[in-house]
């Protein structure tokens, strides 16, 4: 399953950014946005998250 952003949680802050491995994730208006072909469900934007609002299923 790909990483899904809560946008009601997201703040846009960056850190899933600046930690996910195949540069799968961008900030639109201050919300971050996954690309789900280029994500590979590593989950590391989940820990990286302050606001809970990334999940891998």
């Amino acid at each position: 399953m790909v990483a899904k952003v809560e946008a009601d949680k997201c703040a846009g802050c960056g850190p899933c950014v600046e930690s996910c491995p195949v540069e799968a994730i961008k900030i639109e208006d201050n919300l971050a946005i996954v690309d789900a072909d280029t994500c590979i469900d590593c989950g590391v934007c989940v820990d990286e998250c302050p606001n809970a609002a990334i999940t891998v299923d």
